[in-house]
């Protein structure tokens, strides 16, 4: 994650000011940042399994597109909803796919 984000200040800086910091500087700016720990496409991996295991298809989108830059291919995303499915339901991963499909058909 290269690029500094803004999002929570964008979005939420002026209702939640402490949230988009612990978004934008401590989430992003700390935590994403540290690829001595976790490589970012490890980290995409995770976050997108998290989401998609939470119903979070508010948030899936943004982080299946960073997925995708950070290296994960549409075969490993197809095989790790598959795998998913069978633990967190079926609706979910009807769901992701539907939201997968539009983001690896470009």
């Amino acid at each position: 994650m290269a690029n500094k984000q803004t999002a929570g200040h964008d979005q939420l800086g002026a209702f939640a000011p402490q949230f988009a910091h612990f978004n934008d500087d401590v989430l992003f700016g700390e935590v994403w940042a540290d690829e001595a720990s976790l490589s970012p496409r490890d980290r995409s991996f995770l976050t997108v399994t998290a989401l998609i295991t939470k119903g979070a298809f508010e948030q899936l989108p943004y982080h299946l597109r960073v997925a995708k830059q950070n290296g994960i291919t549409q075969p490993e995303i197809a095989a790790m909803i598959t795998q998913l499915a069978f633990y967190v339901g079926w609706p979910n991963a009807w769901s992701a796919f539907n939201l997968a499909k539009e983001i690896w058909s470009d």
